[in-house]
């Protein structure tokens, strides 16, 4: 069993015991969908609870998966006393009843010393009640769709996602609806995923709402305008994700997936209202009748939408829809129509912005190889130079100063090895490395992504790293520093044994290639001030 140290103990026999202070602990399963759950996507986990039963106060509160162990209860504890909930003060209890016998000795042997009594009780009545509020919480909110239009609309989401309309239109290709109900009059529909990022629909209450949120995202501003940019919009949307049981990675892509695999998210955004994950009825009614009615011209009008240019179309449908059970159907005229006009609007709104876009090469790197920062001794630089299957160095003599040479380090399995540094030399060889700021807009992540530049003036992405990540951090500054010593030189080593001993830790023997290079910022190369847009292209 862990034990407290003894410094941990010397500094909790410091707070005061509170007289007569009964604390009550619990550790308890979290139902999916409770306000508690573990993540956003409702994954059960389990709820810790430390009370005081004395003064009816929560002191800490912690969710957890549920294959963690009893330390977590332990860790909650710790801070209930030190660092608890306000009002309560930093103190010791004098005793803590659990209705587990298995806690209760666990308890036992990491408190000892400390003066506690650890009694065991079957029922916790003060625990009890929160957890009953907590389900009274989760069986009050509404269900993200209203029942009435629950199969209907994801019956009419499938038929949009078998439409593929963003294999014809971009983001900034408007088409307008016409509804004339429920108090509303024109809808302006956004089709997003031609880039095969985020895939669905914007449907925007007006016309200035969606030009807003364009122009803005199009401007330079930090994560925190560009999210209230996003707040600020006023739309109905549908987006499409994969399903529970599929295993997401980074570079996952839902139209690679089955249509089993898929599955449709609805929501609504409003300036004073924020991000709704959920429908009202009449909201879920519009959107009914907007799908199908899209869903009809996507499929009346495939031909003309694939023309080069944004043609002017104009059709009108007459949707039924039952508004209320055991009501009769009722006919819903939209009138469907593109905007071409709008179109080229918005499209200008981009070839405004005085930047000139890099080219960026695609499916260089591997998808599954190992991509990390680190340093290669000299002598490993002459041998490489020398004895490697294939060597580029730089014409410049490099300084053999400090540690040795910087380089970035690609371990992938054999074959991959050989095309990539084959794709490499067709591509006009390695000229640059370069680190660049990115984002990801929808869950606010900073990255520093690594760029190789090719010989042919293209950029490839090699690693994406978290910002925030304390050992990439250590790692970048330990490059900074090498690079400053070779005045600006580094290098690419490319290497087998992805999946040998030598994974993550290559010998001479496994490394295949090296290319020697400059390492540049991204402003120097034009890339820097690029990288928020093109992770915002799902607009």
């Amino acid at each position: 069993m862990t034990a407290l140290n003894r410094s941990t103990r010397r500094r909790l026999q410091t707070l005061p015991q509170a007289p007569n202070s009964v604390w009550e602990g619990d550790r308890r399963a979290l139902s999916a969908g409770t306000s508690l759950s573990l993540e956003s996507n409702g994954e059960q986990g389990e709820c810790i609870l430390w009370v005081d039963g004395s003064q009816a106060v929560v002191r800490a509160m912690d969710v957890v998966a549920l294959d963690i162990g009893p330390e977590a209860t332990v860790r909650t504890l710790l801070r209930a006393m030190e660092q608890p909930h306000s009002p309560a003060k930093p103190e010791r209890p004098q005793k803590i009843v659990v209705r587990d016998r298995e806690l209760q000795f666990f308890l036992r042997g990491v408190l000892q010393d400390l003066n506690i009594a650890i009694d065991y009780v079957p029922e916790l009545p003060l625990i009890d009640e929160i957890f009953r509020g907590f389900q009274e919480l989760a069986n009050s909110r509404p269900p993200q769709l209203p029942p009435q239009y629950a199969d209907l609309l994801e019956q009419k989401a499938a038929e949009i996602w078998q439409d593929a309309p963003w294999e014809l239109l971009g983001e900034h290709q408007i088409i307008a609806l016409e509804i004339n109900h429920w108090d509303l009059g024109t809808l302006y529909v956004s089709i997003m995923g031609m880039l095969g990022m985020e895939y669905g629909l914007l449907l925007y209450r007006s016309l200035e709402s969606l030009q807003q949120f364009r122009q803005q995202a199009l401007n330079e501003g930090s994560m925190e305008e560009m999210e209230e940019a996003f707040l600020q919009q006023d739309c109905l949307f549908m987006t499409f994700e994969a399903a529970d049981t599929v295993d997401e990675d980074d570079d996952l892509n839902l139209a690679d997936l089955p249509p089993s695999d898929i599955e449709p998210a609805f929501g609504n955004l409003h300036p004073l209202e924020g991000l709704r994950s959920f429908l009202h009825e009449e909201e879920a009614g519009t959107l009914l009748v907007s799908l199908d009615a899209l869903h009809r011209f996507f499929r009346q009008h495939r031909r003309k939408l694939a023309q080069p240019d944004f043609p002017a179309i104009n059709s009108r449908y007459r949707i039924p829809i039952t508004l209320k059970a055991g009501e009769k159907p009722t006919q819903v005229s939209v009138n469907v129509a593109t905007l071409p006009e709008v179109s080229s609007e918005l499209f200008a709104l981009t070839e405004e912005e005085d930047l000139v876009i890099p080219m960026m090469g695609e499916g260089l790197v591997p998808e599954d190889c190992l991509i990390s920062l680190g340093v290669i001794s000299w002598e490993m630089v002459r041998f490489l130079r020398s004895d490697a299957r294939f060597s580029q160095p730089v014409e410049a003599n490099i300084p053999e100063t400090g540690e040795g040479l910087p380089v970035i380090l690609i371990q992938t399995s054999l074959p991959q090895a050989k095309t990539l540094v084959q794709n490499l030399q067709e591509a006009g060889g390695l000229t640059a490395i370069c680190f660049n700021p990115g984002s990801n807009p929808l869950t606010g992540d900073r990255y520093d992504l690594t760029l190789l530049q090719t010989g042919n003036g293209e950029f490839h992405l090699c690693g994406e790293f978290l910002e925030e990540d304390p050992v990439h951090i250590e790692a970048r500054k330990k490059w900074n520093r090498r690079c400053k010593n070779t005045q600006g030189y580094c290098g690419l080593v490319i290497a087998r044994g992805l999946k040998g001993a030598s994974r993550g830790n290559p010998q001479f023997k496994d490394m295949w290639a090296l290319f020697e290079a400059r390492s540049v910022s991204g402003e120097e190369v034009g890339v820097g001030p690029l990288e928020l847009k093109l992770d915002l292209d799902w607009i």
